[in-house]
């Protein structure tokens, strides 16, 4: 074993002490705060009313992983690289499929114009009204800053634990459905707003190659721009809980 390995060993495992490339896929749960949302428009004789306090939720499909269908539940990938041995920092880029189902037959405040007329009042949103969700995805682009910490390893290097903490931010880049007046249209991808968030989880390697990871992260969304019906746009923000868990494979350079 040589001296570089030895004086780090939660550095990396690769005797180059160059650095080293990783990829990681799983999986993810999410919790949503309360957001307002504004819809604006010309279509349906115009319109421009926000709902308050909307109440949303997460959609894990985590069954489809078992019918062989991979990337359909709430998915999470990333592409990163650790420098040297000491460091014991890196960067990635990371994208989470989060999907975000605004919950319906809630009762929640509306006020705002439509078709000319005021409104300012409790309303229970149902379908007939409006269906908001972006099931396929709400879909976070960041890049983060790594910094990792040691918790245990063994002499050989091939069992190691270690605390994780990234920082990051980036873009979102939703395809909502959604359905308004009672119209309906499933729109394209497209970057809509920003991201930015904090993860914190553990990292177990091992031997050499492989590890998985498990993390609690929290994020602040922001969709300035989201597509609707028609010309139609709608803009929310919110803070949101994931809880990750991740496989990984690493190769020194």
């Amino acid at each position: 074993m040589s001296q570089e390995v030895s004086e780090c060993k939660c550095g990396s495992v690769f005797k180059s002490g160059k650095g080293s490339f990783y990829i990681t896929w799983g999986y993810n749960l999410d919790w949503f705060s309360k957001s307002n949302l504004h819809f604006k428009g010309d279509d349906f004789g115009g319109y421009d009313f926000t709902l308050y306090k909307v109440k949303a939720h997460d959609n894990p499909g985590l069954g489809y992983i078992f019918n062989s269908d991979l990337s359909i539940p709430q998915y999470v990938y990333r592409v990163g690289y650790y420098f040297n041995n000491k460091n014991l920092t890196g960067v990635e880029i990371a994208f989470d499929h989060t999907k975000y189902i605004m919950t319906q037959n809630q009762k929640v405040r509306v006020k705002g114009t439509i078709q000319g007329e005021v409104i300012d009042k409790d309303t229970i949103v149902g379908r007939d009204f409006l269906m908001f969700e972006h099931t396929n995805g709400a879909n976070f682009l960041m890049a983060n800053f790594i910094k990792r910490y040691c918790l245990y390893t063994t002499e050989n290097i091939k069992h190691r634990l270690q605390l994780v903490m990234k920082a990051g931010a980036g873009i979102v880049i939703p395809k909502t459905d959604v359905t308004l007046f009672g119209q309906r249209l499933n729109n394209r991808f497209h970057v809509a707003g920003y991201v930015a968030g904090l993860d914190v989880g553990l990292r177990y390697d091992l031997f050499r190659y492989m590890f998985v990871e498990t993390s609690l992260k929290g994020v602040f969304a922001n969709y300035t721009n989201v597509l609707t019906v028609g010309d139609g746009r709608a803009h929310h923000h919110f803070f949101a809980g994931e809880y990750i868990f991740a496989a990984g494979f690493q190769i020194g350079i």
